[in-house]
């Protein structure tokens, strides 16, 4: 028998075009999934929630986020770029152990969850053996969190005599093991995907290889990208126009992802998205330390539709509704400096709406997950990620347009309940987690953090 919940609401943004912003109407759940949202929904159920205090939306999608990296919070504040790779990678990375690695996954995730993140891509490249994938795994289980876990690779410093991680194809025996073992499902709440160095940190000859295993495979492929080709191989290695060649094999499609592509020529930005292929912004990662906007202009202006993500913690707040503020904001200011620059500016109307900014968020990291049968939207047959934000917060109240208040307002402050797949991960403000063993992961992640920078001889204070 089938478990009725009724969610009574005040607000309703459903990210559906079919069903719009409802207020004063419901939801019905029948186990994990939504049956049905609407005004005049009149039926027993076994539970009903009063949210007509509260704006009930679909649960956020951080479609990039390299999870490991919790402990390390913003303590790269004032990196750039290559500091990122020098104090990260080449360091600290190379001293994390599985543990590390379980701590700093379920933490992640669990904050994502406080903060109304239902669904994450874990980029999870700092894995050297089965033993750190599997706890990966087991922290993202561990969090009640719905999750792509992208299975990557580390990137050490190259040691005389070993071959570079550069021209190391992806293990195709951890991934083989992890699809044939408790990631089998696609339908599960994690799934797997295959985080690739791309063309951007690998030999062209590794980046077939690995897009042929992820085809093989059946996952989702996605790459780092930013100029496109590997600037620190030898100029003859340095293939420029990879995306196209990588096109013209049949390697690329909506299984593939990629994130950044700020440098990339627009004409293979183009090229990248006419192919199917999903296009990730990690915007407040990427103006932190790089000169070239995002990407969302390009990509929006070819009819398909961004996602968005915050990236890494160790640079970055990883919070969603600060990034699509974010996002919309940089989107604004760009299309505004190229009105100014071509003389037609003011402009007339807001050149990007918020509801479009919200989409990203939510549907729009759907698609690129390749889960938007599943997530995304309050739709009925869609599973129930469902998030509420508390209407009469000071910084919300008075709501005058549910949607401007999610976008310009809302913080992970407000979220008063989640539900990931029909199950309250969150309820009336506090996380349903055990609170001593999230008290002793808090102590252990601290205690781990403490230790890595020790041993890398890094002080937080110092880049």
């Amino acid at each position: 028998m089938a478990k009725r919940l009724l969610i009574e609401c005040g607000w309703i943004v459903s990210l559906d075009p079919a069903i719009g912003d409802l207020k004063d109407a419901k939801i019905l759940i029948e186990d994990d999934k939504i049956v049905e949202v609407g005004a005049n929904i009149e039926v027993e159920a076994d539970e009903t929630i009063d949210a007509l205090d509260l704006i009930v939306m679909p649960g956020l999608i951080n479609a990039h986020l390299h999870t490991w990296q919790t402990g390390t919070k913003v303590i790269g504040s004032e990196w750039v770029s290559p500091d990122y790779h020098k104090n990260m990678h080449s360091n600290m990375a190379t001293r994390f152990t599985a543990e590390d690695t379980f701590l700093g996954n379920v933490m992640g995730a669990l904050n994502q969850i406080d903060n109304g993140t239902t669904t994450i891509l874990d980029w999870c490249h700092n894995l050297r053996d089965s033993e750190m994938a599997e706890r990966a795994v087991d922290g993202l289980e561990e969090s009640g969190i719905r999750a792509v876990f992208g299975h990557g690779t580390a990137k050490p410093p190259t040691v005389e005599g070993e071959t570079p991680y550069t021209h190391v194809p992806h293990p195709r025996d951890r991934l083989e093991h992890l699809r044939n073992t408790r990631l089998s499902s696609d339908d599960g709440l994690v799934t797997l995907a295959m985080a690739i160095t791309g063309p951007e940190f690998g030999a062209f000859d590794i980046v077939v290889q690995d897009l042929k295993l992820a085809n093989e495979l059946g996952l989702l492929s996605s790459a780092h990208v930013w100029h496109g080709f590997n600037k620190n191989l030898p100029p003859e290695e340095q293939i420029k126009d990879a995306y196209y060649q990588l096109g013209e094999m049949g390697l690329l499609g909506p299984n593939h992802n990629i994130v950044h592509g700020c440098y990339l020529p627009e004409d293979q930005i183009r090229y990248v998205v006419d192919q199917g292929c999903s296009v990730t912004s990690t915007v407040m990662c990427e103006m932190h330390g790089h000169g070239a906007f995002p990407l969302m202009w390009v990509v929006r202006d070819m009819g398909a539709m961004p996602s968005i993500a915050t990236d890494t913690n160790t640079l970055v707040a990883e919070d969603m509704f600060g990034e699509i503020r974010g996002a919309l904001f940089a989107l604004r200011f760009q299309i505004n400096q190229q009105a100014r620059a071509d003389g037609n500016y003011p402009l007339k109307t807001m050149p990007v709406n918020s509801r479009e900014a919200l989409e990203w968020a939510t549907m729009g990291g759907a698609k690129a997950l390749r889960l938007d049968d599943k997530i995304g939207s309050l739709t009925p047959g869609k599973k129930a990620d469902i998030i509420m934000l508390r209407a009469n917060d000071t910084n919300l109240y008075p709501v005058h347009d549910p949607v401007f208040a999610i976008t310009d307002l809302a913080t992970g402050a407000n979220v008063e309940n989640v539900m990931i797949d029909g199950e309250f991960r969150k309820r009336d403000g506090k996380r349903l987690y055990a609170e001593k063993k999230y008290n002793q992961l808090r102590d252990d992640l601290m205690t781990s953090a403490d230790r890595l920078m020790a041993e890398s001889n890094y002080r937080p204070s110092a880049a």
